[in-house]
């Protein structure tokens, strides 16, 4: 089995959030009451960023419009959104850091709290086939608006790794894991090698205090 190196998305890999940036878009194209949705969205932001989300309010909150949305119309908003939005948070060290990780051999995931819809073209992008994020559930062959299973994040990250690790038979002997955020202080403990990336303020005093490697990839 190949060495597993795990990657955060949002603030990891990306400059910036694709969840919350998906709010953003959602307002700028008019597509909900944007004074209202930007005001819900921008606190569940502060609140992921406090550590203190009530993940399932605000996955139910962001996943509301794929529900009422079909599925055609939702995969033409997030070809925008990727062309217009996505793109321009891609860091180059950061595809360089996959690269590197791929040319040893090891097989890359990416593991995070954003919601499958939002993330998959991104990973996609990012040549990364393995993808771990929170799941959206699906009726009659369309998103049903809310979230289903355990969300990817913080403790839930760890079981939905686990869940994984047990389906497909891989270990975390000598793994890797690359985050930027407090929220992932679980999964950084249960790694071989716990990377801080451009960390907040708590996972940085956190891997210095641990003699975590920190880097940056802006």
């Amino acid at each position: 089995m190949p060495r597993l190196a795990l990657f955060d998305l949002d603030n990891t890999l990306l400059a910036g959030d694709s969840d919350h940036s998906w709010g953003e878009f959602v307002c700028r194209r008019g597509l909900v009451d944007a004074q209202a949705y930007e005001a819900r969205n921008n606190a569940f932001y502060a609140d992921y960023c406090a550590g203190q989300l009530d993940v399932v309010a605000y996955q139910n909150f962001s996943q509301e419009i794929l529900g009422r949305s079909s599925l055609a119309q939702l995969a033409q908003w997030h070809a925008e959104f990727m062309q217009e939005v996505i793109e321009p948070l891609i860091l180059p060290k950061g595809e360089a850091l996959l690269a590197q990780h791929r040319a040893a051999g090891d097989l890359l995931v990416i593991i995070t709290a954003t919601n499958r819809f939002v993330t998959a073209p991104i990973a996609a992008r990012l040549g990364v086939d393995t993808l771990i994020a929170t799941e959206c559930g699906m009726q009659d062959g369309r998103y049903s608006g809310q979230i289903t299973g355990t969300p990817c994040y913080q403790h839930g990250k760890v079981l939905r790794l686990q869940q994984w690790l047990a389906e497909t038979g891989h270990s975390l002997e000598d793994s890797y894991f690359y985050s930027d955020s407090r929220n992932d202080l679980p999964l950084l403990e249960a790694v071989s090698h716990p990377v801080a990336v451009d960390p907040d303020e708590v996972l940085r005093a956190t891997a210095e205090a641990r003699g975590w490697p920190v880097l940056s990839l802006r």
